[in-house]
C-alpha cells in the first residue's frame, strides 16, 4: 500500500460527504495560522485561491488537500491525520455550522517510509 502524506479518519470522511452534499466539489488547505490557527480549512471548489506557494499533499474522500509550500517545509517528516470532532471549526471553513470541526494530527513517517516517499 502506498504512503499518502495525508489520510483521514472515519469521522472526518462522514463530514466530508455531508458537506459534499450540501456544497458539492471541496478544496482543503491546511491553515497556517493567524485567525484560525493551524486548522485544516474546507472551502467550497473555486471559494479559495491557490497559487504558486501551494503544493497538493493528496486528497482525502475525494477532495484535495493543499498546503503552503514553506509550511510543508516543516510537515515533510510526518504524515498528517485529518479528523472530526465536536467544536466550532473555522470562521471560514464550511463545517463551522455543522458542531463538528476538522483538526489536524499527525505522527511522524518512519525512515523506509520516508525512502519509499
Amino acid at each position: 500500500m502506498a504512503i499518502q502524506r495525508v489520510v483521514a479518519s472515519d469521522a472526518a470522511l462522514n463530514l466530508i460527504n455531508d458537506l459534499k452534499l450540501r456544497h458539492g466539489e471541496l478544496i482543503f488547505h491546511q491553515s497556517g495560522g493567524c485567525c484560525d490557527g493551524s486548522a485544516p480549512m474546507c472551502f467550497a471548489a473555486g471559494e479559495f485561491m491557490l497559487g504558486d506557494a501551494d503544493i497538493l499533499l493528496g486528497e482525502i474522500g475525494n477532495v484535495p488537500f493543499y498546503m503552503s509550500k514553506s509550511q510543508y517545509e516543516y510537515w515533510k517528516h510526518t504524515q498528517l491525520i485529518i479528523d472530526a470532532i465536536p467544536g466550532n471549526g473555522g470562521m471560514f471553513s464550511l463545517e463551522r455550522p455543522s458542531g463538528l470541526r476538522f483538526i489536524t494530527r499527525s505522527r511522524l513517517f518512519t525512515d523506509e517510509e520516508l525512502s519509499d516517499l
